[in-house]
């Protein structure tokens, strides 16, 4: 297992046309590619940005003819990377919602892992807009650790952030690196995405790596950008602002040993008992 990682978070302004979001994305790649990267990830529905539940599964392909995959793999290959796709739009066969399927490659473009999002941002912001992304998206039902060159990388999706016992389990499970690709509403970003992310990372001691959606899309959603690198002490590595690009920061993974040995909450944890009103 390597004791470095250089990594790259791509973040970018997708659409509601998938082929756009595949010219954009590829030539993000490329770039990422050009800064000696060895992993570089995607944000969140980066094939696909439609807040349109009709539109949004009329648009979206299975997986065996999503041509997004098909790109994204054919290009990790030819450039040599493991690639996090941060999530794709995928449409199921026995359902007729989608799954926002989170893919790792690796350098030869197979697919190692996969995730569908688990926690579902079903909210009601008031001025800030409501969403229902369980009407369009059906929830995930296991959490999943990849095997890396790296060490074990745990598989989330934006609004999981929000669930503390999720990366929990997941450094449990070995997770060095948590991946968080997002489409981060603006509002609540401004409010929460960088405590958050600098959150999961002290409580796990892992490194946190977010690559988001930034800018004002096609079919009127508004995210927050700033994707962001996160050590496990909580320092911020790197922050993408909010206009499209690319940020790197090279993962030195003694931090983790380090930031466990001196807090080591992960070997603290005990089953409790909640004593509640009784109705």
């Amino acid at each position: 297992m390597s004791d470095s990682l250089k990594v790259a978070c791509v973040q970018l302004t997708a659409t509601s046309d998938v082929a756009t979001n595949i010219a954009l994305s590829t030539d993000a790649i490329r770039a990422a590619h050009g800064t000696d990267a060895a992993l570089i990830t995607l944000p969140e529905v980066v094939n696909l940005v439609q807040q349109r539940g009709k539109l949004a599964i009329e648009a979206a392909s299975t997986e065996q003819s999503d041509p997004a995959l098909a790109a994204y793999r054919a290009l990790a290959a030819e450039l040599g990377v493991w690639l996090l796709v941060g999530s794709l739009a995928i449409k199921l066969d026995d359902d007729a919602r989608l799954a926002n399927r989170s893919y790792l490659l690796d350098a030869s473009g197979d697919v190692v892992a996969w995730y569908d999002k688990i926690h579902m941002f079903d909210v009601n912001l008031r001025d800030g807009g409501t969403f229902k992304e369980s009407e369009t998206y059906r929830p995930g039902d296991r959490a999943v650790v990849a095997a890396t060159p790296w060490g074990p990388l745990g598989m989330t999706v934006c609004y999981d952030i929000r669930f503390p016992y999720l990366y929990r389990r997941l450094a449990h499970a070995g997770a060095r690196i948590l991946a968080v690709p997002s489409a981060f509403n603006r509002r609540t970003g401004d409010a929460h995405w960088h405590v958050l992310m600098r959150s999961r990372a002290i409580e796990t001691g892992c490194f946190v790596i977010a690559p988001a959606q930034c800018g004002d899309h096609d079919d009127g959603r508004k995210t927050y950008g700033h994707s962001l690198i996160v050590a496990p002490w909580g320092e911020v590595l790197a922050d993408g602002g909010t206009e499209p690009g690319i940020v790197t920061a090279e993962l030195d993974f003694h931090a983790i040993d380090k930031a466990r040995s001196m807090i080591p909450s992960l070997e603290h944890d005990r089953e409790i008992a909640v004593d509640a009103p009784k109705t």
